[in-house]
């Protein structure tokens, strides 16, 4: 009896063993499918009460329309930024129409070996539990989880929005609770169509001398900023690169991008491509990631969608990255755009940061335009001299330019002082042109009376007229202190060129408008103490 006993108790605690690593690993299961039993059904018996096939997310920046199918954006409105000046309408950044489509898309991809895949899987249907969603004003930060179950596959796509900033994190998550190991890549893609005219740009103010860069731009570490056109990719010379330790790529326009920021520790390829015949991509593909049975794995990914700012935007990753394309003069532009900033802390007005930046510009200058000009008016006191050697040497040019060339060693004179000085000024004031063009600061900002926005035609056309007026007012001051016998052509040309960049200026936007008479302004007023001095 005593040794049943033992083997009853023998064989129950053997049952009790068995059943502990049974539970324990059924425990395991559970905890892998914990979304999928707990979570996800719920989820999907609530999203059935979806009645559109969007969702909507709400921050104090962002609008997002969410499409379930592949849960990627289909519209984003900006809600700091009016389509236009009296629209009551935000401003929509990315949109997909019949006709435009502007898109920013990520996409898990199962592949069987490492390539870049020329088509995706077919659209799944994600779920969630609400068709809106908003960051609370007590909150500082916003997730947004999209799920999506196959063959106890659960794929989370989750959306995490924080305050006051236009950054979206993208966090990818699967977790396979299969006995198969499989592999998958992360693309993310921008899309265009780049034929058709932005919504949120007036193209009525865009001309040669105000077209800013509209295209590709991607930033790897051993290829920093590089810009890539759109015609390129529709003739089909695509582009190819590499990068193991992140970088960036943007679709950029005039005041706003989108751009994907890639890990830092991710193998991936950029490449654009040719989707239709008006309709280009740019995408990133991570190398393949392999995911064994019972693991999870996960990726995160960065999405800007907003204003080109400089002072936010550089935080985001650590390359050199700016979507401000400021040209070949970037080193001079980048300084005046911080000097222009700075001077706006105190005046309050871009109107009147824009007068006080370009007359410290001209007062740094002066005394190159100093030079100039006394070069202009010493040439001018030789012209009887000039005149007489014209005459003696009227037939034998060579002789002349000899006689000429003594003449100013004689006087100690060098003609190219009177323009070497404008080349030198040149740059400056391009890069502060190139400063008020890509400002969007300057989007919609008022001036005084009845400039409403500095970004924009002036409605009653007064500056291009002033403008006109002190471009007269310098010729015709020119002229006299530079050569007093003008022909009639020269008079002609005289009057009627003002009369020709009034009607260019019309539709100039009106803060490159105020810089231009400013700096005529303080011209007129260094020429006539200049020239008076020197009387």
């Amino acid at each position: 009896m005593d040794l049943k006993k033992k083997i009853f108790i023998f064989i129950l605690c053997l049952l009790s063993i068995l059943f502990t690593i049974y539970f324990t690993k059924k425990m395991s299961d559970v905890y892998y499918k914990q979304y999928t039993i707990n979570n996800i059904y719920g989820y999907k018996k609530k999203s059935h009460l979806i009645n559109n096939n969007y969702v909507i997310i709400k921050t104090d920046k962002l609008l997002l329309y969410i499409n379930l199918n592949n849960a990627n954006i289909i519209t984003a409105r900006l809600l700091n930024y009016k389509d236009t000046l009296r629209s009551a309408n935000y401003l929509t950044l990315l949109n997909h129409t019949k006709n435009y489509i502007y898109a920013a898309n990520s996409f898990i991809i199962k592949t069987d070996q490492l390539h870049i895949p020329d088509r995706l899987f077919e659209k799944i249907k994600f779920f969630t539990s609400s068709s809106f969603y908003q960051l609370a004003k007590d909150k500082n930060i916003l997730k947004v989880p999209f799920f999506y179950v196959y063959k106890n596959i659960v794929y989370t796509k989750t959306f995490i929005f924080k305050k006051n900033s236009f950054l979206i994190k993208i966090h990818h998550q699967i977790v396979n609770n299969t006995n198969n190991t499989f592999n998958i890549q992360v693309l993310n893609e921008l899309q265009q169509t780049p034929s058709k005219s932005l919504p949120f740009l007036n193209q009525k103010y865009m001309n040669f001398f105000t077209r800013t860069f509209r295209g590709i731009i991607y930033s790897i570490p051993n290829v920093k900023y590089q810009k890539y056109l759109f015609n390129k990719i529709l003739n089909k010379h695509n582009m190819y690169v590499y990068t193991n330790t992140g970088g960036w790529f943007s679709i950029i326009q005039q005041y706003f991008a989108t751009v994907w920021i890639l890990p830092t520790k991710q193998h991936s390829i950029i490449y654009t491509k040719k989707i239709k015949h008006d309709l280009i991509s740019i995408r990133s593909v991570t190398f393949y990631n392999v995911i064994l049975p019972r693991q999870i794995y996960h990726i995160s990914m960065k999405l800007w969608l907003g204003p080109k700012i400089t002072q936010n935007i550089p935080t985001i990753v650590p390359l050199n990255f700016t979507t401000i394309d400021y040209g070949y003069l970037w080193f001079l532009s980048r300084p005046l755009f911080i000097l222009l900033n700075y001077i706006f802390i105190f005046t309050k007005n871009w109107g009147l940061s824009i007068i006080v930046i370009t007359c410290i510009m001209r007062i740094i200058t002066y005394p190159l335009s100093k030079i100039q000009y006394m070069t202009i008016m010493r040439i001018r006191i030789l012209q009887p001299k000039i005149q007489k050697l014209k005459i003696q040497y009227k037939n034998n040019k060579k002789i002349f330019n000899k006689e000429l060339i003594k003449l100013y060693q004689k006087e100690s004179l060098n003609p190219l002082s009177g323009f070497l000085p404008f080349l030198i000024q040149m740059p400056i004031f391009l890069a502060l042109y190139y400063v008020l063009v890509n400002a969007i600061e300057l989007r919609h900002a008022p001036f005084l009376l009845w400039i409403k926005d500095l970004s924009a035609e002036d409605p009653l056309y007064i500056l291009p007229i002033v403008m006109s007026i002190t471009i007269f007012y310098i010729q015709k001051m020119s002229s006299n202190n530079y050569n007093q016998n003008i022909d009639l052509i020269q008079k002609y040309i005289m009057y009627i060129m003002p009369f020709v960049f009034s009607i260019f200026f019309l539709w100039f936007p009106s803060g490159l408008i105020l810089y231009y008479i400013i700096s005529n302004i303080i011209t007129i007023l260094q020429q006539n103490y200049i020239y008076r001095k020197i009387n």
